[in-house]
């Protein structure tokens, strides 16, 4: 079910797909993450044997009302601060995510699923 949102022009209904990846693209930006950890693993296989990118690959997300939950699992390099790393993701995917979807997340856990030399 689409995210709607209310202006005065009518209703603007956003699909979880673009939230996850609009989060995955934001996310990807941040240092210290070296690539995002695959959820659903059948489809990102069959999506990487058709050689097309998956931008939304380790991100979920969940809409209940108007709550937005944004669960991103990510790996990330070797020798940098997991927490700041984190941080860091957390508030850049909160920050795209309000700015060009107009979407405020009620959570964004961090999930770090490992660590890349």
């Amino acid at each position: 079910m689409p995210k709607t949102i209310e202006t005065q022009y009518g209703q603007i209904f956003v699909g979880e797909d673009v939230i996850a990846t609009t989060a995955g693209f934001a996310a990807l930006d941040c240092a210290g993450l070296a690539e995002m950890a695959s959820r659903r693993q059948v489809k990102d296989r069959v999506t990487e044997a058709l050689g097309r990118d998956n931008p939304g690959r380790g991100v979920e997300v969940r809409l209940n009302g108007d709550e937005v939950h944004v669960d991103l699992f990510v790996i990330v390099d070797y020798g940098i601060n997991i927490y700041e790393a984190a941080q860091n993701i957390r508030h850049k995917v909160d920050y795209v995510l309000s700015d060009t979807v107009g979407v405020n997340a009620t959570s964004i856990n961090i999930f770090v699923q490992g660590v890349k030399l």
